[in-house]
């Protein structure tokens, strides 16, 4: 029976206990295995066959792009025709721009030798003050700058607005002119002289300018009629 705390047994009771090398190089191996590949520094990559490269592709030609066909032409919209006034007619107080073609929106060629001086007048006047009650030759109101250019022409018109109103004949807005006299608001306060292509000139009032500007400047719903004096 072996005593605990007795020595280690020895001889061939012991076969595991052998004593270790003095020398620490015993454990390493003199090279690498014989499966791992090793290269020298510096030699380079190894060769590779040609073979094993792969042959370049052909480039693929590419075809020649062809323009697209053009499409084909359709029509022209149909032209729709502008509604009109009659003649005599009382002009609608929802008037649009543009709406009814005509002489609103482009120059107007039907204009006589009177409705020239007129025009004339008027615009000798453009950059004069305009002050209430005054009818030239320094300054105007807006029926006295009408009355003036009118005069130039041989033509006698009222002081008012609202007498010049009914001082010549009523045309529809489709059917306006160069000289014609047009009107805005409800109570036919103010007036100025058409001069083509959907403007006038006019006193707008004391403390501005007698000056050309568009017929819509106080809005479409301001323009109450056109009369042509006579």
């Amino acid at each position: 029976m072996e005593t605990y705390g007795a020595g280690p047994a020895s001889g061939a009771t012991a076969p595991y206990a052998t004593a270790l090398s003095a020398d620490p190089t015993a454990y390493y191996t003199s090279g690498p295995p014989a499966d791992v590949t090793t290269a020298t520094y510096g030699a380079g990559l190894p060769s590779i066959p040609a073979s094993a490269l792969a042959a370049p592709v052909p480039a693929v030609p590419a075809e020649p792009a062809t323009a697209p066909a053009p499409a084909a032409p359709t029509a022209a919209a149909a032209l729709t025709k502008p509604d009109t006034f009659t003649a005599g007619e009382t002009p609608s107080t929802a008037f649009t721009p543009g709406g009814y073609g005509g002489s609103w929106l482009s120059p107007d060629a039907g204009h006589s030798p009177q409705a020239e001086r007129v025009i004339a007048f008027a615009r000798a006047q453009i950059g004069r003050p305009c002050v209430w009650g005054a009818v030239g030759p320094g300054s105007y109101d807006a029926p006295g700058l009408t009355q003036a250019a009118w005069k130039a022409a041989d033509v006698t018109l009222p002081r008012t607005t609202q007498a010049q109103w009914g001082a010549g004949v009523h045309v529809s807005l489709a059917d306006v002119q160069v000289g014609d006299l047009v009107f805005f608001h409800d109570d036919l306060g103010h007036v100025g002289i058409w001069s083509g292509d959907g403007m006038m000139i006019h006193a707008p009032g004391p403390g501005a300018l007698i000056r050309e500007e568009s017929v819509f400047f106080a809005g479409q719903s301001a323009i109450k009629g056109a009369v042509r004096p006579a």
